[in-house]
Order: structure tokens, then sequence, then C-alpha cells
């Protein structure tokens, strides 16, 4: 089973289109526009990664460590337009994949998310 990628993003509209382009290069996205909701969904253990807009969703370096702590198997990645966030020094430097700017270019996703397969497959081959 193709394991899926959740896009978080409170806007609607720029969720569906990330979602799109994810579904248009074979990747399952799932869209969700909170991060209450994101717990539950990860929970049913068919997700690779998380795409967190970080200009629409409030988190908190807690927040993200927690997460990232009980889903070690899933790699989250933030978007923003902005260059810094200093309240989220502590999660960018230690449970951040990638900080992807945006608007996001199809080319950097596509490369993180194929580095995410290989790290993937270096492990499985690693422990065969």
């Amino acid at each position: 089973m193709k394991k899926g990628i959740i896009v978080v993003d409170a806007d609607q509209k720029q969720c569906h289109q990330l979602c799109k382009l994810l579904d248009d290069r074979q990747f399952l996205a799932k869209p969700i526009y909170s991060i209450s909701n994101i717990k539950e969904c990860l929970s049913e253990g068919n997700c690779i990664s998380v795409l967190i807009d970080i200009d629409t969703i409030s988190v908190d370096n807690p927040t993200i460590r927690d997460l990232t702590i009980r889903f070690p198997g899933v790699y989250f990645f933030c978007l923003s337009e902005r260059p810094f966030h200093p309240e989220l020094h502590d999660a960018i430097c230690y449970h951040i994949y990638a900080c992807i700017n945006k608007p996001v270019d199809p080319d950097e996703l596509f490369y993180w998310l194929r580095s995410i397969n290989e790290n993937d497959w270096d492990s499985d081959k690693v422990q065969a």
C-alpha cells in the first residue's frame, strides 16, 4: 500500500491546489484544515509525510516536538512565505525535515519527497 502525504493548511483553496499537485505526481494527498485533526490522521499509519503551512496554521515548538516523537516514521515539512520563524527555532532545528518557501516550487518539493523515499529504501536495505 502506497503511503500518503497529509497537507495541513487553513486556506482550503491553497490546500486543494497542493493536494492536486501531489496527486498529479502519483502521491496520495490528504487535505486537513487544522492541526487538531492531525493526530487522528497520523494514527491511521499510512502517512509518510506531513506538509504544514505555518503561515495559516498556528503551531508551536512543543506541538511539533510531540508529533515528531509520537510518529517517528513521518517526515514533517513546513511551508511558509516568510524566511524566518524565530518562534519555531527549536522545532525547525531538531524536528522539521525541511522548510519549503511558498509559492511551492514543484521541483524542490519533489526533490525532498524523493529524498524521503531514498532514505526509506536505504533503511530497508540495511535491515534486510
